[in-house]
């Protein structure tokens, strides 16, 4: 029997990206995957919401119990990142980025708490390596990764003894679409990739693929005597101390 055979997942931001390669590593392991994000979803049966709307995540929740009856994974994986330093970020900007990174998987959870805690059911959340160390300009995004990691540690000590288990996955480096753009548009994508690959022990950055095997194993009934805790996924990036180039 596959992992997550008759068992219902719910995916935030699943559309696209990590989000995507976690929606479908679920789906071919058995699970009925929903996804939620701004616009429809090609691949999977989804719910349309904006997470600046404090109200929404309720609704997506109350949305995927009607259509399933059930609930047994949460993922929340949608987030946002915006290129400035605290001096130069507006309040409106920064809250924002809280309503979206921090608040509306705080929502998410808190909608989903008394349906998972009937199928002992596990939440697993996308932080970052950004909310253990920083890169320049990214004030809000550090802030609220941190913060989700903090989440992540109190729901898996407050509701553990209820059967729910919450971890989280902290990527670096992952070669998403997006990713994908920003380094072509550089002068010189080929000299950029080389620099990214040289920073990780591994020598390559990573997949979106080796995201979502990750969230797949922390989800399921195997890692039962996990929770509580923020798994790096960096190629050993943030293992290693930066040198200078001689």
């Amino acid at each position: 029997m596959k992992r997550f055979q008759d068992k219902v997942a719910l995916v935030t931001g699943g559309r696209s990206g990590i989000g995507q390669a976690i929606a479908r590593r679920l789906a071919s392991e058995g699970a009925q995957v929903i996804t939620a994000q701004r616009g429809p979803d090609p691949e999977f049966q989804h719910v349309e919401a904006d997470f600046t709307d404090p109200a929404n995540p309720e609704a997506v929740v109350a949305e995927v119990l009607r259509r399933a009856g059930q609930l047994d994974v949460l993922v929340n994986n949608a987030g946002m990142m915006q290129e400035a330093r605290v001096e130069e970020m507006s309040l409106d900007d920064w809250n924002r980025s809280v309503a979206i990174n921090l608040t509306a998987p705080f929502m998410m959870i808190r909608a989903a708490l008394p349906h998972l805690r009937k199928t002992r059911g596990s939440i697993v959340n996308t932080g970052s390596i950004e909310g253990l160390g920083a890169n320049p300009h990214h004030a809000a995004y550090c802030a609220t990764k941190a913060g989700l990691h903090g989440l992540t540690r109190a729901v898996a000590v407050d509701h553990g003894a209820e059967g729910i288990r919450c971890n989280a996955v902290a990527p670096g480096w992952i070669d998403t679409d997006l990713n994908t753009a920003f380094v072509d548009s550089m002068p010189d994508p080929k000299g950029f990739r080389d620099e990214i690959a040289r920073i990780h022990p591994a020598g390559r950055t990573g997949r979106p693929e080796e995201v979502a095997a990750l969230v797949a194993f922390l989800a399921a009934e195997e890692s039962g005597f996990i929770t509580g805790q923020v798994y790096t996924v960096d190629g050993g990036r943030m293992a290693k101390l930066s040198l200078p180039q001689v």
